[in-house]
């Protein structure tokens, strides 16, 4: 792991959450969508941006697309769930701040996240 992919991780994953809030902020105040579906534009397109950095650019992988794309939403996935769970269970079980809670998500989530992208969704061995 060298500081050089981790800082490419950084950057693809602000570019990514820009993407989100772009498209989602657009689809609102542009076109007036509403919020829900404006949002979920963003999230789809901010996925789409996210692994085309990701496998070309942060791990420079060669994996081809029809094993990379299901490993890649499958760590989407589960980091989405992860999320939910860690926001449910830190606001409503333990009664904890949302922002604090989030925090942490927004922490570990993203190493989880790098973890498995680099060892198993872009890479050539698994």
């Amino acid at each position: 792991m060298s500081f050089a992919r981790l800082l490419r991780y950084a950057l693809s994953g602000g570019a990514s959450a820009f993407t989100h809030f772009g498209i989602g902020f657009a689809g609102v105040h542009v076109l007036h969508l509403p919020p829900i579906t404006a949002s979920t534009a963003g999230f789809l397109a901010s996925i789409l941006v996210s692994y085309a950095l990701q496998r070309s650019w942060v791990f420079r992988s060669s994996t081809g697309h029809a094993l990379a794309v299901p490993r890649f939403l499958t760590v989407t996935a589960a980091a989405f769930t992860l999320n939910t769970l860690t926001v449910w269970l830190g606001t409503e079980l333990l009664a904890l701040p949302y922002p604090a809670v989030q925090l942490v998500a927004l922490t570990v989530i993203p190493l989880l996240n790098y973890a498995l992208n680099s060892r198993w969704t872009f890479s050539p061995a698994a």
